[in-house]
């Protein structure tokens, strides 16, 4: 089966430092480069997603701030492909989908920052355009919330948000994902 990797939004602002910084970031990112480095060793498909902000009133993600910028993690090659997005899910007003097809790819591999908002999105458009998904459960990272004085812990997030998108995505660790990967001999 045609599968490509999509990294999503591992961006300087999530890390310590940036803006917005996420629950253990590089703790996914880790696992993400694992993927990345799976995916160029074995010439498989794989996008850079980055998102930049249109929002006049947006703290981050500043169109030309350094935020923007693909964290040194999962470094971008040159000549590796990127997708520039504004909105959570990644095939909203972006070449992704049209990229992917022409590519003829039949499943996506899922990756990146942040679980409950832009994972979460692309996640579930690509399972209604009809890709097979597989999300890799310990490649992406959150952050703590808040509802009506509520304090939810980034653990219980990425829980909560990784067992409601089993309904639309394998959500495999990467140890799972590699194997499953690498048995039907897909990248």
């Amino acid at each position: 089966m045609n599968t490509a990797l999509l990294l999503i939004d591992i961006q300087k602002d999530y890390f310590p430092g940036g803006k917005m910084e996420l629950v253990e970031p590089l703790a996914a990112a880790k696992k993400a480069y694992a993927l990345l480095q799976c995916f160029r060793e074995h010439g498989g498909h794989h996008i850079h997603i980055q998102h930049i902000s249109k929002n006049p009133k947006a703290t981050f993600f500043i169109s030309g701030d350094r935020g923007t910028d693909i964290h040194d993690s999962v470094a971008h090659f040159e000549g590796e492909p990127i997708v520039y997005k504004h909105h959570p899910n990644s095939f909203r007003e972006t070449t992704l989908l049209e990229t992917l097809r022409e590519w003829r790819v039949e499943r996506v591999v899922i990756c990146g920052m942040v679980t409950h908002m832009c994972v979460d999105a692309t996640v579930r458009a690509a399972a209604d355009l009809g890709f097979e998904v597989i999300l890799v459960s310990d490649a992406c990272a959150t952050r703590d919330l808040e509802f009506e004085g509520v304090q939810v812990p980034a653990a219980q997030v990425q829980a909560a948000f990784l067992a409601a998108l089993k309904s639309y995505a394998s959500v495999l660790t990467i140890e799972q994902a590699i194997s499953r990967l690498g048995g039907e001999q897909t990248f």
